[in-house]
């Protein structure tokens, strides 16, 4: 086991990390920027070392400034969190090259998985089903134009480096393809500084399914059930759940069996999520994966008894995962997690300042996983970079 890690993030996640870490007997290091000097994680850690300015750019996704704080603090591993440097592929390099373990996947199964158009072909090929749509990047219009032809209206087009609803773009007609997949081309190179594109049949009112796996590295991938999460705004997830209603056990155990397998052929390890729409026929089309833990994570842990973020710790230290998950997976009661911002409540834009009350529920069953505490800052650099973000393509977050 580690003796030390340090956590590349902030907030709730941060304080999950090492809650997790304290538990194993594994000493942490926060990092933190200017502006969140009295966060709780910053107070939880064992140590804690300021890596720059309040935004993120200048601090947590300075990857020089986060690996320097690992050197100084000659810490063993490194875990990301969600969010700002988890699926960054180059990030998990330069802790390999560093010396320093990476707690997620290795890199270059980061880089297949993050490039949606190749974790798509990827999937098919290891007989996930997915959605009809484009083999690999659509390189003009006039290619869009020929895949819509086949796929058939409306169809979507999806940046393959994003998420969060950018550089994504229904089209329902060949007269809107055109100025649709310029937008889309355009605000794609903006926010991820690659505007490559690539289209899927659009399904008008889907369910949104997402599974969540383990794998160690030995070889093995284990399932643990399904999270719903449809409803949602602008793309967000408000509320999640566990099991899915519409998800039957026959169908469950068929996509963890093809998961299972096509996760152990391409060398997954640790945790990760595979999401999926399911159309009105109740079938599940792959659409991305993220190779991380989850915001929601919480749901799974209620109904099957399984830390998933001390296993990813134990994976991450060379266990296998007959070692962790010593019983077979079984899913107990249902979960609903909600997910509360700091926000105006009649505009829906983020509300920083200070929080004058703060009074969490309790009682069986109740779980609170927050950062948020009386007389606490909510700082307005995190939500002004995402609400910017956000705000080039028309959605605020």
């Amino acid at each position: 086991m580690f003796n030390k890690i340090l956590i590349a993030n902030r907030g709730e996640i941060a304080l999950r990390v090492i809650c997790a870490c304290k538990e194993l007997g594994v000493r942490t290091v926060a990092v933190y920027s200017e502006a969140d000097r009295n966060s709780l994680h910053v107070r939880f850690a064992d140590e804690a070392i300021c890596i720059g300015p309040p935004r993120s750019a200048e601090s947590y996704l300075n990857i020089p400034a986060v690996i320097s704080a690992a050197e100084i603090a000659n810490v063993d591993a490194i875990h990301p969190g969600y969010g700002l440097l988890s699926e960054n592929a180059n990030f998990a390099e330069v802790c390999e090259t560093s010396h320093i373990k990476f707690i997620g996947p290795p890199p270059e199964v980061t880089r297949l998985m993050g490039e949606k158009e190749k974790a798509r072909v990827a999937m098919k090929k290891a007989g996930v089903p997915i959605l009809p749509g484009s083999e690999g990047v659509i390189q003009s219009e006039d290619e869009a134009l020929e895949w819509a032809k086949q796929v058939g209206y409306p169809v979507i087009l999806k940046a393959s480096a994003g998420g969060g609803g950018r550089g994504m773009r229904v089209i329902r007609g060949a007269e809107e393809l055109p100025k649709l997949f310029q937008a889309a081309h355009s605000e794609a190179a903006a926010a991820f500084g690659n505007g490559d594109l690539y289209m899927e049949k659009f399904i008008e009112r889907p369910r949104h399914i997402e599974f969540q796996i383990l794998a160690d590295q030995h070889g093995k991938v284990i399932t643990l059930g399904e999270r719903e999460c449809s409803i949602q705004r602008r793309h967000q997830k408000l509320l999640e759940e566990s099991p899915s209603t519409r998800v039957t056990p026959k169908l469950r155990k068929q996509i963890g069996d093809k998961l299972e397998s096509s996760l152990t052929d391409i060398g997954y390890q640790n945790a990760g999520t595979i999401e999926f729409l399911m159309d009105e026929d109740g079938s599940l089309h792959f659409i991305e994966m993220n190779t991380r833990i989850q915001v929601e994570h919480p749901v799974t842990e209620m109904v099957t008894g399984v830390d998933l973020v001390k296993a990813q710790i134990r994976i991450a230290a060379g266990e296998k995962l007959s070692e962790i998950v010593t019983a077979p997976i079984e899913m107990r009661g249902h979960s609903i997690e909600c997910r509360i911002n700091a926000e105006h409540p009649e505009k829906f834009t983020p509300s920083a300042g200070k929080i004058t009350a703060f009074n969490t529920p309790g009682g069986t069953g109740v779980r609170v996983d927050t950062a948020a505490y009386a007389e606490g800052v909510i700082p307005p650099y995190k939500f002004m970079e995402r609400f910017l973000e956000s705000s080039r393509n028309g959605s605020g977050r």
